[in-house]
């Protein structure tokens, strides 16, 4: 089998390759990584139902956006690409079926502050289940539009969607997450 090696020359260039395509400098990416990795991590995690696809997902989405050429016209606009790298990845990932999504370990999702009660844990469940039965893309939505915070605009950018159908996707991603509360199991049994 023959020895590959790379000379001097070419190693320079792929150094010189790679300081072009980086269009960051450490610190601003440093600051930038701390500002979204956690919100990145958990639509992530949400919307695959599995940690440590979400942790495999967060960092193949860092990566692609690190390479891409795109200019950036605000940090928002930056943090949209981010969300919008990161659907694509799980989306992706869902098409490949090489892993199955798997619904959010109810023990994992049962860690509890100390300071909530039996009925915040109980409700916290409820909507745990509920999401999980909702398609992916009802699940993205309900995500970036109430635990991101994210406004209409940019969940059309993120999800690659027309904004005018925003508030009609929402609401029916809205009444769906409804209709699977009222079928709880831990629901039904209060009254």
């Amino acid at each position: 089998m023959a020895e590959w090696t790379l000379s001097d020359v070419e190693r320079l260039s792929a150094l010189n390759d790679a300081d072009r395509t980086f269009q960051m400098s450490e610190d601003a990416f440093r600051s930038f990584y701390e500002l979204t990795s956690r919100p990145v991590w958990l639509y992530l995690a949400r919307i695959t139902g599995d940690r440590r696809l979400a942790d495999d997902l967060l960092q193949e989405a860092y990566y692609r956006f690190l390479r891409t050429t795109t200019r950036f016209e605000s940090d928002d606009h930056r943090r949209n690409y981010l969300f919008r790298i990161a659907t694509n990845l799980a989306h992706d990932n869902r098409r490949r079926s090489r892993f199955p999504a798997v619904p959010v370990d109810e023990a994992e999702s049962a860690v509890v502050a100390e300071s909530e009660s039996a009925d915040q844990v109980a409700r916290r469940l409820d909507v745990t289940r509920a999401m999980s039965q909702l398609k992916p893309r009802e699940r993205s939505l309900l995500w970036l539009a109430y635990a991101q915070g994210a406004s209409h605009e940019e969940i059309a950018a993120t999800m690659g969607l027309k904004r005018s159908s925003m508030k009609t996707l929402l609401f029916r991603a809205r009444r769906h997450l409804m209709a699977a509360l009222g079928s709880t199991p831990a629901k039904a049994g209060r009254s």
